[in-house]
Parts: C-alpha cells; sequence; structure tokens
C-alpha cells in the first residue's frame, strides 16, 4: 500500500494495534520472583524469548513509528510500508517509484527497500538495506554486501533520537550504491545452473527413490522458473550447457525458497520474505555466487 509520510503512523498502529505489557512471574503458590514476562495486550501471547529483569523496558509501537519516519526522511516523498509481528515488530519501507533503479533495462528492475526489525529478545534493532526484484517479486538482503545492515540501540522513547536516527538511515541509503555494483558484477560472471544447485542441495542418496525425486523435482521448478524469468525480462532461453548469470542463479533459489520451498497454509508473503532471508539454502547460494566473483 503506497502511503505518505504522514500517514506511517496510521498504517503502523493499525497493523500493530496492541501494546506489549511486562508482568512479573511467580513460582508455584504465587512465590515472588525477580523475573518478569512479555505478553500482547490483545491476546496475552507471550511475546520473546526467555524472562526479563526488572530494569527492562519494552519498545512500543511508537519506538517502530520513529524507526520508520526516519527511514522516510532517508528516502524522501512517498512510501510503501508492510508490517509483520513475531516475537517482534518488522517493517518493510519502500521508496517512491520515482526513485528506483533500474540494472537491467526496463523489464528486470530492482529497488530498494529497508526491512526494520524490532525484536523483543535483548538484541539491538536491525535495519537492512534489501532489494525489491520485479521479475520475479522476490525481496532478498545480502548479508555479505557490506554497509548493507546497521544496529540501532534497542531502547524505549527513539522519538526523542530522531536526528541520530535520519542520520543513520542516510548511511544505511547509501549503501544501495554499493548493492547495485555488487548486483552488476553477478550480472557479468557466468555460471553452470545444474552444477549451482547441485552445489546448493547437494546429491541424493542414489539408493533413495524419494530423494531422488524429491531433488528431480526441486530441479525442474527451478529451471522451470529461470526459464520464465527469462523470456519475460528478454534474455531468451537457455543455451545447451544451461548457463546462466551468478545474479540468475542465485535470485532461482532465493525465489524458489521464497515463493515455493515455504508456501504453507496462512503463512503471509512477508512471513515467507522472512523465512527466505534466513534460509540455510538461500545463504548458501549467495556464498557461491559471492565465490564466483571472487575468483
Amino acid at each position: 500500500m503506497l502511503t505518505s509520510s504522514k500517514n506511517v503512523s496510521e498504517t503502523i498502529h493499525a497493523a500493530f494495534h496492541f501494546s506489549v505489557d511486562k508482568f512479573p512471574l511467580s513460582g508455584p503458590d504465587g512465590m515472588q520472583t525477580p523475573w518478569y514476562g512479555l505478553f500482547r495486550s490483545d491476546t496475552s501471547q507471550v511475546v520473546g524469548n526467555g524472562s526479563k529483569t526488572k530494569v527492562y523496558v519494552p519498545h512500543q509501537s511508537e519506538d517502530v513509528i520513529a524507526l520508520c519516519d526516519a527511514a522516510t526522511e532517508a528516502f524522501d516523498g512517498d512510501i510503501a510500508v508492510s508490517c509483520h509481528f513475531n516475537h517482534g515488530h518488522y517493517v518493510s519501507v519502500e521508496p517512491t517509484r520515482d526513485y528506483r533503479v533500474s540494472i537491467f533495462g526496463e523489464k528486470d528492475n530492482i529497488f530498494p527497500r529497508v526491512l526494520i526489525r524490532a525484536g523483543y529478545d535483548g538484541k539491538a534493532f536491525n535495519a537492512s538495506m534489501g532489494y525489491w526484484r520485479d521479475a520475479c517479486a522476490n525481496m532478498s538482503i545480502m548479508r555479505r554486501v557490506s554497509g548493507t545492515s546497521v544496529s540501532i540501540r534497542h531502547t524505549s522513547g527513539l522519538r526523542s533520537k530522531m536526528d541520530e536516527l535520519i542520520a543513520t538511515f542516510q548511511t544505511l541509503k547509501e549503501s544501495w550504491t554499493t548493492l547495485g555494483d555488487v548486483i552488476a558484477r553477478l550480472q557479468s560472471q557466468e555460471v553452470s545452473l545444474s552444477n549451482f544447485l547441485n552445489s546448493v542441495y547437494g546429491l541424493p542418496d542414489a539408493n533413495s527413490r524419494r530423494a531422488v525425486t524429491v531433488h528431480r523435482k526441486r530441479t525442474e521448478d527451478i529451471f522451470r522458473r529461470v526459464r520464465r524469468e527469462r523470456f519475460s525480462t528478454g534474455r531468451g532461453d537457455f543455451d545447451p550447457s544451461f548457463t546462466v548469470s551468478a545474479w540468475e542463479a542465485y535470485n532461482a533459489v532465493q525465489g524458489y525458497v521464497q515463493h515455493e520451498s515455504t508456501r504453507k497454509s496462512g503463512t503471509s508473503d512477508f512471513a515467507r520474505i522472512l523465512l527466505s532471508n534466513s534460509d540455510s539454502r538461500v545463504k548458501a547460494a549467495e556464498d557461491l555466487v559471492f565465490e564466483a566473483i571472487s575468483a
């Protein structure tokens, strides 16, 4: 949903229409303990992992809004905001389409998206610069590209620290150029798609019919995904050796995990993005393509 910066507050409040409250934890027969737990105000669901101390102050939606307002200032103009909650607040912030960056012509555009994570696990808030790819509706954060992730001190009352937050997101914005340079290098490096997938997923046990079937079906699904994208972006079909760019190979695995491997009933698009970016196969694919352009 495209929303002006003035409506960010309304969008986030609508998505996170609850508070996270801290309550003391008791032992048997009401015995007092020094520990506290976090609970959602609307469902009473336990939030976070483990207990908290008396001095722990849980952040609230207003702190997430401050983070997003800072991101808005960094990227200028209207933005689209997507929200997800899973033991913490996750927000995707997308700049206006006028800010779009085209690297591979008109049909295979990528443009920046910032993913903000504000968890209740005692870790710092995190903001990462990722990309959204039109050709396959992939959102990916490449962890090996330097400068694309920043940590923000976990605290409440972030509204009073707006100048510092805005400066942090301005720094993060500058990493978009670095990310674009890396993607251009990936586009220029060729790899064998068959060998690449075998390196990511390994070869199946020849004595297991099921393993062979799963491997074959997954490979066919990924090949169809790449072929479909090649035609839609004007690249044409594979050559006989099934050679593709390292960029295509990485997105083939990332897109397969995001759109097919993680597709379960009730799993939102945002949740699939989060799952794919923490998936071991996606990380392995990123390692492989970085090895290819570093060789």
